[in-house]
């Protein structure tokens, strides 16, 4: 498509990333306090089936990322996993969430693949979109914005029913996960369907062909490779691993900042989503104004440092006494107007990383002969889902560094381990602030080389429609 998306086609394309926002809410905040505290499970039990689930998907990210590359239609290349993948994925995140019959390990285990790789067969294709809609520098940012909007709004709105319908006085009320889970279906599964009708009409129709290896599986994971290994490709799943790392950490450490650092109360609990939803949105309306000002690389440089400041800011005047008293109404009004900006520019670094995930395509191209939309797709999710792992992994070294006992009472735990987490939290999160920009500035394609090379890649399909890149 040339020129401007239609907000049409943008919103579609967006909507298809609500079931990833609400798979990813269900699985980081809900799912182990269920299985465990709910249905008995042994903690360890459930954190390995999970682990095991992770490492699956991210597995299977870059096989359906290449078979939606190679897959040839009359809807196309990515409306199969569309149509096909939602309604097995409404079901089995209802029986995620209501399991029959005594809960044990491989009974999660199989629900949290199957949903894992449900949630790939329609996000990957989904986000490959992005690249294979527009080709344009800004137009690519958009449709990402798009998507970051409707992948956080999923997630948060999920996490407002919970506390405030299904969950409101009864964290440990099965039959209130039993709701959530079958919300959460009809969401996931109507919102992808959704995307796939609203687009039709747009990517519907045969694809170009495109030569294959013909060598079956190994042939396949020689093509990932490839992908893989173009530097562009490296450089950006690079950047997405630092700050999918960092975001692990805030994540895992979320709840215990607000309880035992800030104090949250119960209103502000409340409070604090629909402040974070605020903050994407003003992500959305910052992203393309950044990366006019200084492309891509630049404006991740830009936004990582600053989102990281109003994240470490607040716990560093807390350290030297210049912050107000813990839990009152200063302390959280300060508190929610850091985390809106520091998550806003969390976000829009964010939102630039993935953009250029869609300009490497055409680089590929030029390298390779092959679009592979999916594949590199996959790639950043596999970046980011490994790192996201590493981050949990690292926010559990960063308690047992601090010392924080099982069980503790906020107003019992000794100030020195506080300032033990915050500090040490904080050294994370700005050393890979740092690191996600200094590897974002290496990104060696900006505006002027990805116009370049459509305009070249354009010139070889006139002067030879059977070509396939610049190859050998």
């Amino acid at each position: 498509m040339e020129g401007r998306v239609p907000t049409r086609t943008a919103t579609f394309a967006g909507l298809g990333s609500v079931a990833y926002g609400i798979k990813d809410n269900g699985f980081s905040t809900f799912l182990l306090l269920f299985y465990n505290q709910v249905l008995g499970m042994d903690a360890r039990l459930v954190s390995l089936a999970l682990l095991i689930a992770l490492v699956f998907d991210g597995l299977v990210d870059p096989l359906v990322g290449h078979a939606s590359d190679r897959t040839r239609t009359r809807f196309g290349r990515r409306l199969p996993f569309l149509y096909l993948a939602p309604i097995p994925l409404g079901i089995a995140w209802v029986l995620l969430w209501s399991p029959t019959g005594a809960p044990s390990f491989a009974t999660l285990l199989v629900s949290a693949i199957f949903v894992r790789g449900l949630v790939a067969a329609c996000e990957v294709p989904s986000a490959a979109l992005v690249a294979e809609i527009s080709r344009d520098y800004d137009e690519r940012t958009r449709l990402t914005r798009f998507r970051f909007v409707f992948a956080w709004g999923g997630g948060l709105l999920m996490l407002l029913l919970a506390y405030g319908v299904f969950l409101p006085n009864a964290m440990l009320a099965r039959e209130g996960y039993r709701a959530f889970g079958i919300a959460g279906a009809i969401l996931m599964a109507g919102c992808v369907l959704g995307s796939a009708v609203g687009l039709h009409r747009t990517i519907a129709g045969w694809p170009p062909q495109q030569a294959s290896s013909g060598k079956g599986l190994l042939g396949s994971l020689g093509e990932i490779r490839e992908s893989f290994s173009h530097p562009a490709c490296l450089v950006v799943m690079a950047g997405i691993a630092c700050a999918m790392t960092s975001q692990g950490i805030t994540f895992a450490l979320s709840n215990y900042l607000y309880l035992y650092v800030w104090r949250f109360t119960p209103t502000a609990l409340q409070i604090y989503p629909v402040v974070l939803f605020g903050s994407v949105i003003g992500a959305s309306l910052l992203a393309g104004p950044a990366q006019r000002r200084w492309g891509k690389a630049g404006a991740v440089a830009a936004t990582a440092p600053l989102g990281m400041l109003f994240w470490v800011g607040p716990l560093l005047l807390r350290y030297f006494d210049l912050w107000a008293a813990d839990g009152s109404t200063r302390a959280l009004v300060a508190m929610f107007i850091c985390t809106l900006l520091a998550n806003m520019f969390m976000v829009t670094s964010s939102i630039a990383l993935w953009s250029m995930v869609a300009d490497v395509v055409e680089a590929s191209e030029e390298q390779t002969g092959r679009r592979s939309e999916g594949t590199l797709s996959a790639g950043a999710f596999l970046a980011s889902k490994c790192a996201t792992g590493l981050g949990i992994f690292a926010a559990g070294l960063l308690l047992s560094y601090a010392q924080l006992q099982p069980n503790a009472r906020p107003d019992a735990v000794p100030a020195v381990v506080i300032d033990k987490l915050s500090l040490a939290y904080a050294v994370c999160t700005a050393l890979l602030a740092v690191a996600t920009a200094l590897i974002a500035l290496r990104f060696p394609i900006d505006r002027a080389a990805h116009e370049a090379r459509l305009a070249l890649l354009d010139k070889l399909a006139q002067s030879d429609p059977d070509a396939g890149g610049l190859h050998p």
